[in-house]
C-alpha cells in the first residue's frame, strides 16, 4: 500500500529558525486543524491538484478521523466533501462515526489500539478506498486505521498525507580509526 506526503511539517520547537515560507506553510497547516475555512479550503485545493491526474471515479474517499466528534466535523467534513468534488472520488465521510472521545496521540504519547471509531462496514465490504489525513509524525494511527478499514472489507489503496513531521534528531557520527 502506498502512503505519501505532500509537504514537510516542522515541529513547534524549531519553528523559530524557519524561514517565512515555511512559517506561513506551519500556519495554514494549523490553522487546517483547527477547522479554519480559509486554511480548508487552502488544504482541499492542495490535496485536489495532488490527486488530479489520478482516475478516482469509483474510489471512496475517507479522512482518518480526529481524536473527537466536534474536532472531526469541523476539519473534515468540509474539506472530504470539497476534495471528493474536485477528483470525482466518493465522499465517504458519513460512513465513519467518532464516538466519545480519545487522547491525542501527539500528548498521550500511546498509540492503544482501543478505537472510538465506528465504521460502517456494509458500506466500505469490497470497496476501493483512499485515506487522507493532516500530519503523520510515526504513522501508528494511520496503521491502526487502515487494519480496522480492512477488518471491515475495504480495499485501501492509498493513504495521503497533507505533510510528514520532519525529522530532526542528531545522527551519529562515524568515526574512523
Amino acid at each position: 500500500m502506498f502512503k505519501y506526503a505532500i509537504m514537510q511539517y516542522t515541529p513547534q520547537r524549531y519553528i523559530r529558525r524557519a524561514d517565512f515560507e515555511t512559517q506561513d506553510t506551519m500556519r495554514h497547516l494549523l490553522d487546517f486543524k483547527a477547522g479554519r475555512r480559509y486554511a480548508t479550503k487552502w488544504a482541499a485545493q492542495i490535496v485536489g491538484k495532488t490527486l488530479s491526474a489520478m482516475d478516482l471515479t469509483n474510489t471512496v474517499i475517507v479522512c482518518i478521523p480526529a481524536s473527537c466528534e466536534q474536532t472531526n466535523k469541523r476539519r473534515y467534513k468540509r474539506f472530504s466533501a470539497d476534495v471528493c468534488a474536485m477528483c470525482n472520488a466518493i465522499n465517504g465521510f458519513e460512513h465513519i462515526q467518532v464516538i466519545g472521545k480519545r487522547e491525542k496521540v501527539h500528548i498521550s504519547k500511546k498509540h492503544g489500539q482501543e478505537s472510538n471509531v465506528q465504521i460502517d462496514t456494509d458500506y466500505f465490504n469490497g470497496k476501493r478506498v483512499l485515506l487522507i489525513d493532516d500530519i503523520c509524525t510515526t504513522c501508528a494511527t494511520a496503521n491502526a486505521f487502515i487494519e480496522q478499514m480492512q477488518k471491515a472489507g475495504a480495499d485501501v489503496r492509498m493513504t495521503l498525507f497533507l505533510a510528514k513531521t520532519k525529522s530532526y534528531r542528531r545522527t551519529s557520527t562515524i568515526q574512523y580509526n
